[in-house]
């Protein structure tokens, strides 16, 4: 590449990893969301067409911002190699939607609500968090299966106990299984669900108070513990990413480590080659030694 163009690219990189930049950018982002919030209440001409005027400054800024990061890359490939980079174009891209088209509008204003989303790949600590809550879904699915299972078995037993207590509850499993939805969200669930079953079944409050043990302290809490489970790792390797914390001490220990036993091996080797016995000359070309009288 010529050198100016690595000037200007050194030049765009450092206005990108420039904190007060990061900071202006976080600020136009809300801006942007405080507009779109703006526009869900009834206002006058002026104001509507003020904040029109404002949406289209935020819609020029993020564009230029958007050029601006792609200009500190070295290549256009390596801009696009990252997801969150990937995203803030398609956003940013959707943002140049005109907001006058009648037809269009609708559509405009939805894709801007999802400018604000644009916090999470500006902050690295939001994008942990959800790269967290991604990486733990395949754990928690299990989770949910046994929930599931959990259900179904207590909705089965109340549809057969309960039923003419109230058909609308406990008619059949499908009720019964919404009935314990509300049970396991707290939602009235004393006033509309307990307390009339109990009327007719007093020992029925063994059945809830087991199914919310069960869901509620046991279930959930493999769920946080699964979470918080993932968030350290990816807290720790954000952490190893930045050279930060003991992680990235251990892994510069271990390349320490991994270099002296490379230079040993390189001295061992030396050392062999230098202290190991010449071979030896052969007087002949086909390796055997002439026997010659000898004469005095």
């Amino acid at each position: 590449m010529s050198e100016p163009f690595n000037t200007w690219q050194a030049r765009f990189e450092r206005l990108r990893s420039n904190k007060i930049f990061e900071a202006v950018v976080i600020a136009i982002i809300v801006i942007s969301a405080l507009v779109i919030g703006a526009k869900t209440y009834e206002e006058t001409t002026q104001v509507e067409q003020w904040l029109l005027y404002l949406d289209m400054a935020v819609t020029i800024f993020f564009l230029i911002e958007i050029l601006i990061r792609i200009a500190a890359e070295r290549t256009l490939l390596s801009f696009f190699k990252k997801g969150w980079n990937v995203f803030d174009f398609l956003i940013v891209t959707a943002s140049l939607i005109p907001m006058d088209d009648s037809e269009m509008v609708l559509l405009a204003r939805l894709l801007r609500i999802f400018r604000v989303l644009r916090l999470v790949s500006m902050i690295p600590e939001l994008q942990m968090l959800l790269s967290a809550l991604v990486k733990s879904v395949p754990r928690m699915g299990y989770v949910v299966l046994l929930m599931f299972i959990i259900f179904y078995i207590y909705a089965a037993i109340g549809s057969f106990l309960f039923h003419n207590v109230d058909e609308g509850l406990w008619g059949n499993i499908s009720l019964a299984m919404l009935t314990l939805f509300q049970v396991a969200t707290f939602e009235s669930w004393a006033t509309a669900v307990l307390y009339p079953t109990m009327e007719v079944y007093p020992y029925a409050w063994i059945y809830f108070l087991t199914f919310i043990f069960l869901n509620a302290f046991i279930f959930l809490n493999m769920m946080i513990g699964i979470v918080l489970d993932v968030m350290q790792k990816e807290s720790a390797q954000m952490a190893l990413d930045n050279g930060e914390g003991e992680e990235a001490e251990l892994q510069s220990l271990r390349n320490d480590v991994r270099g002296l036993k490379a230079q040993l091996d390189r001295m061992e080797s030396a050392l062999s080659q230098a202290y190991s016995p010449a071979p030896t000359h052969q007087n002949d070309a086909g390796g055997k030694h002439s026997d010659k009288p000898t004469t005095d």
